[in-house]
Parts: C-alpha cells; sequence; structure tokens
C-alpha cells in the first residue's frame, strides 16, 4: 500500500487509497503550487483562497476546517462542531496542539507541513480519525503513539484496527542532523541506530519515516496497516515545499481529513 499522486483541475495533490476504499473519510495531502501560509501576513489571502480551492477538489466544505496550533509538541485536541472555522476562518482558540483528533462528522482537520511527517489515521470501526504533525522534536516526543492513545481513551479505538498514513516528508536522503539531536532522541529511550546512518564528523542521516513507523508499531498498529507515501519533500522540489531547501521562502503545505 502506497500513497496515490493525483491531479484535478489542474491541481496536484495526494490521497492514501486504503482510506479512500472505506468510503467513510474525505482527505488529500497538498502539493506545488497551493501554498498554504496563512500565518504569514502578506500570503494571508492567497492562503485562504487556496484553501476554499483545495477543499472543493477534495469534496470538503472548507467551512468545516479545524486548524491546529502547531508548536512541535506533543499535545493532542478532541475537535468537535464548535470548532469548525477555527484558525482560518476565525479566531481560534486552540492553542499549542500538534495533533488532532475527532469522532464527529464533518469536521475537517487540518495540519501544516514543509518537512516535518503527517501522520493521518482512520479508525474505521468507530469511526474516528486523526492527524498529527511529527517534526524531529514531535517525532522524539511520540506524538504519534500519544495521538493514538488519545484515541484509545476518548473513541475505544483498538490500535490493532487502526489505519495510519505516513506522508511526504524529508527523507534519510536529505535529512543531517548532528549529536545534539540523536542526544534528544537517546534521552526519550530511542535505539537511534534503527533509523539513523552515521556518516562520520558528528553527523547523522534521519529516517524520520522509519522512526514514525516504529513509534506506530509499538503502539499497536498493525505493520500492514501502515502506509508509506515515499516522497521526499526535500528531493522533490517541482512538487512539494521543503523548509530545510528553501529557508524562509518555502511554502506550506497542508493535510486534511474529515468523516463522512
Amino acid at each position: 500500500m502506497t500513497f496515490e499522486l493525483r491531479e484535478r483541475n489542474g491541481i496536484k495533490f495526494f490521497i492514501i487509497p486504503a482510506f479512500e476504499s472505506t468510503g467513510i473519510v474525505r482527505h488529500g495531502f497538498s502539493a506545488k503550487p497551493l501554498d498554504f501560509a496563512i500565518k504569514k501576513q502578506d500570503k494571508r489571502n492567497e492562503a485562504i483562497l487556496n484553501f476554499r480551492e483545495f477543499c472543493k477538489i477534495l469534496g470538503v466544505n472548507h467551512e468545516n476546517l479545524v486548524l491546529s496550533d502547531q508548536i512541535h509538541d506533543d499535545k493532542v485536541y478532541y475537535a468537535k462542531e464548535e470548532d469548525r472555522g477555527k484558525g482560518i476562518f476565525k479566531d481560534s482558540d486552540i492553542k499549542g496542539q500538534d495533533a488532532l483528533i475527532t469522532d464527529r462528522k464533518n469536521v475537517a482537520l487540518v495540519t501544516f507541513y514543509a518537512d516535518c511527517v503527517p501522520l493521518f489515521f482512520l479508525d474505521k470501526e468507530k469511526p474516528a480519525i486523526g492527524l498529527a504533525h511529527s517534526g524531529w522534536r514531535g517525532t522524539a516526543k511520540r506524538v504519534g503513539e500519544k495521538t493514538i492513545l488519545k484515541m484509545v481513551e476518548y473513541f475505544r479505538t483498538n490500535p490493532e484496527n487502526l489505519l495510519a498514513g505516513i506522508g511526504p516528508c524529508i527523507g534519510r536522503c536529505c535529512f543531517e542532523v548532528d549529536e545534539p539531536v540523536i542526544d534528544v532522541f537517546r534521552k526519550e529511550n530511542f535505539n537511534c541506530e534503527d533509523f539513523t546512518l552515521y556518516k562520520g564528523k558528528g553527523k547523522w542521516m534521519m529516517d524520520l519515516t522509519l522512526a514514525n513507523k516504529i513509534i506506530l508499531m509499538e503502539a499497536g498498529v498493525k505493520e500492514k496497516n501502515i502506509i508509506e507515501s515515499g516522497y521526499c519533500t526535500f528531493c522533490n522540489q517541482d512538487l512539494l515545499f521543503s523548509y530545510r531547501r528553501e529557508k524562509e521562502k518555502a511554502g506550506s503545505l497542508v493535510a486534511i481529513i474529515e468523516l463522512v
């Protein structure tokens, strides 16, 4: 299983066929040229138009969107009907959250990316969904596992029933880190040799996709139910934004998922 790149009305985007085939979610992960950098004042109007356009393509009502306030942490927020529109079309009191979950229909979860790992979750038995923004800091804090634990707490999700998608992110081919980053993972009791390759001179290449896959499996998700995109944001310059490649000029990609 993998992600699938599609194009509709000239707009490219990714979907997860295993999610789509359930018939109970609308979802997608954006690609260039759409930029969703809504927090940049000079790009806000463009970002709002892009949200409307992308939602139309996905079949999502843009007024249903709930945006997380991401700070590279491990907090998880349970989004409900009263949260619709927060963070995009109206002021938000959702602060310091890097993951969103819901069991409510027509509440569309949204998270931002430009190298960090998008984690999609679908419990088709309940049903319930989740999204988590997992950069290297969030990965070290196991935000994916904590998202699952909250789904267990609120929805009685059985992790063995979960489908999980690991979206486009910076790959091991391009993500070089140094000793202080490795030390953060070691302090959190990770076996870094499982997902890093030492280059010498205090430098490692880190595989965030694999690190998150290990975390999800340790949290009870079956390996056969974990879908990887296989796309590196740094390598695919024509298709995806990358903060490491473009620095402050980088745009923002989005993940969206909604129960129907």
